[in-house]
């Protein structure tokens, strides 16, 4: 799988995918809906952005960060990985276009 960024189809990329005998899947252009690590960095920022008081240097949003990460139930994240398959037979659904994730 690849997301459609240029870097992916640089022809040395497709001459090693295809020396391989890689097969890629069709994926959709920019489609966070299939991707569940951009759901648990919206959670993850989300968690951060509701800190009281907000960090204020690069020291404090690098520790606001690990704590956050570390409080994100495993839960959350399994659920995630468990609805891809619901994820893509809707994308499949609805041929790519904007799904209700």
């Amino acid at each position: 799988m690849d997301d459609n960024c240029r870097p992916h189809h640089a022809n040395l990329v497709e001459d090693f995918l295809l020396e391989e005998r890689i097969v890629q899947m069709e994926w959709p252009a920019c489609s966070p809906d299939m991707n569940p690590i951009e759901h648990v960095s919206d959670t993850l920022g989300r968690r951060v952005a509701g800190r009281q008081p907000p960090p204020q240097t690069l020291q404090e949003l690098e520790r606001a960060l690990l704590e956050e990460w570390d409080r994100i139930p495993q839960l959350v994240i399994n659920s995630l990985i468990d609805s891809m398959p619901q994820r893509g037979s809707t994308l499949l659904t609805v041929y790519g276009n904007h799904t209700p994730y």
